[in-house]
């Protein structure tokens, strides 16, 4: 059974990457056309037409996801989304569910692959963590996208979760900005990608539902950096392991 299992893992793996593409392909030209529309309409617009993508491609691939807790965004006001990151699934999945315009804080590497890398620059804050000039220019573009009334989206963990633990220790950032900022932070927990594109396997996919949940906001309320980052953590971690099946 085990034997069977990994090889329709890997079939399924290139379905994935096919239906990826070919889907990618339909949608890659009214999505640039989103670049001539100033943001945060602009935005808006885009994160609607990569929605649609996800529908359709998560359906095909058989991940189909719920949703809860849109209702904590209150109409508005913009938030900083800490989603915890177990899986390269989460990237695609995590801000197109976000409601309303928003970007995610993204690595340079996949800004440069062909066609993609214009669809993944629309919707992201890029960011090279080897230069120092550039975390401190992606700081000042996030702050400018909470001006603009757009959501930020930011993975605290840094990198996929290869660990046994619920979540990796959180970096600053996403608390430093929302100090600076005075924005609260929403923490949103994305369940079951890890089984459908496990971290430890690489060309291999498995179907399976998927859910993101969206948490009440926490206000800055003047905590220091490490105040708030440690209260977040701990929502989110204790979330987590309650609702991990």
């Amino acid at each position: 059974m085990r034997i069977i299992k990994e090889i329709f893992g890997r079939i399924w793996a290139v379905w994935g990457i096919l239906s990826f593409a070919v889907t990618f392909l339909v949608i890659f030209i009214p999505s640039m056309i989103t670049y001539l529309i100033p943001d945060p309409k602009g935005s808006a617009v885009f994160i609607r037409i990569a929605k649609l993508w996800m529908d359709v491609w998560l359906r095909l691939v058989g991940c189909p996801v719920t949703i809860k807790g849109k209702e904590n965004f209150a109409k508005g006001r913009s938030y900083i989304v800490t989603f915890n990151h177990n899986s390269l699934l989460d990237v695609p999945l995590s801000a197109p569910y976000v409601p309303g315009a928003n970007k995610t804080i993204a690595k340079t590497s996949f800004a440069k692959v062909p066609l993609f890398g214009w669809f993944y620059r629309k919707g992201s804050v890029l960011v090279d963590r080897n230069s120092d000039a550039s975390r401190r220019k992606s700081f000042e573009e996030m702050k400018n996208v909470l001006k603009n009334g757009m959501h930020m989206c930011i993975y605290p963990e840094g990198t996929r979760n290869r660990t046994n633990e619920p979540l990796k220790k959180f970096y600053d950032g996403a608390f430093k900005l929302a100090v600076e900022t005075n924005t609260a932070i929403i923490p949103t927990l994305i369940f079951n990608t890890k089984k459908a594109v496990p971290v430890n396997k690489s060309f291999f996919f498995i179907p399976h539902q998927l859910e993101m949940h969206f948490l009440a906001p926490v206000e800055v309320s003047n905590q220091t950096v490490e105040q708030l980052k440690e209260k977040v953590a701990g929502i989110m971690k204790t979330y987590y392991t309650n609702h991990y099946k």
